[in-house]
């Protein structure tokens, strides 16, 4: 057998065995470090750590075991040389000065939204495996990301993946006893960040897709009165990359009636989901009437109404959305 062809036979090979597991990776790779755009380019770099080291690889630990080992270990080094994402609402209080329009603040980090699609199996892979949405949903991947990276990795190895004591404690070569720490103290601090979850509606749920419905008309109509429909007395709304948040139902409408609603037709949303969500992505019309994409937003829906509104705007995530980047009617 030639060189060329057993190469090829242990490419076959390596695809077989590891590919089921790229939509779990990148969702694990997307809640160790907040991004979309950068958690691809992690399991990318897995894929080719783990191919490189494939010959040497002896069934020592499963296969999955082994590629979430180095992918772990890829994301803690990608995470020594970056800041953690945040939202505002990781940054500072809600606002509550005077009235103003709100400003970008350029010297931060943001997190971004990861589309549904990219962890759903495939029609044609029914074994693939789910990935948990909970673990997605946009206010847990903000408080991980205020965890130092290694109790955030215990965290999500322990508690979303369910390894073992031991077996963290392998993938990250440190002790179970470490491990053991560490696990506690981040779920102490989880605790502090968000001590009463609130009971979400799956994006699948009618409620949920009338309350993104209800979100979309308002703004395509500019009419805030809409809003009143589906926000809950105690709903935020924060936005990237502005700094201010506003909390509480009557400062969201004013600040988004006061300065982004406009006209009717300035706005036009198509739905999808993102995070384990209700989302839609977001198209604004230009000054030459061209309706060009604007960002995603991403709704906290419960059944008492939107809890939380969750605003990027990112042109570029048009494409990560697999929307294009002009509103064609």
């Amino acid at each position: 057998m030639t060189s060329h062809l057993r190469g090829a036979l242990s490419q076959d090979q390596f695809t077989t065995e590891t590919e089921r597991f790229r939509r779990e990776l990148l969702a694990h790779c997307y809640r160790m470090v907040g991004s979309a755009h950068d958690a691809e380019d992690l399991v990318q770099e897995t894929y080719l750590r783990a191919w490189r080291s494939y010959a040497g690889f002896e069934g020592r630990s499963s296969i999955r075991s082994w590629l979430y080992t180095i992918a772990t270990n890829v994301c803690l080094r990608a995470l020594e040389r970056r800041r953690i994402r945040v939202l505002p609402s990781g940054l500072t209080g809600p606002y509550e000065g005077p009235d103003r329009p709100p400003s970008p603040a350029s010297d931060v980090s943001w997190l971004e939204p990861l589309p549904d699609a990219w962890i759903a199996p495939s029609a044609d892979d029914p074994a693939a495996v789910v990935v948990e949405r909970e673990s997605l949903r946009l206010a847990l991947i903000a408080s991980l990301q205020n965890l130092p990276s290694r109790q955030r990795a215990i965290l999500i190895l322990r508690d979303v993946l369910a390894f073992s004591a031991a077996e963290t404690a392998e993938i990250l070569g440190t002790t179970t006893v470490a491990v053991k720490s560490g696990l506690q103290r981040a779920r102490a601090r989880i605790e502090e960040l968000e001590p009463e979850p609130a009971e979400l509606l799956e994006p699948t749920d009618p409620r949920a897709r009338a309350l993104l419905d209800g979100y979309i008309a308002a703004f395509e109509r500019s009419d805030a009165s809409l809003l009143e429909q589906v926000l809950r007395a105690d709903a935020t709304l924060e936005a990237t990359p502005f700094r201010d948040w506003q909390s509480g139902r009557t400062m969201c409408i004013h600040v988004l009636d006061a300065y982004v609603l406009g006209t009717p037709g300035d706005w036009r949303m198509l739905a999808t989901t993102a995070n384990g969500e209700p989302a839609a992505v977001v198209y604004h019309r230009d000054a030459d009437g061209t309706l060009r994409g604007d960002g995603v937003v991403v709704l906290a829906t419960t059944a008492t109404g939107v809890a939380r509104v969750v605003k990027f705007h990112d042109p570029a995530l048009l494409a990560v959305f697999a929307f294009p980047d002009v509103f064609e009617h």
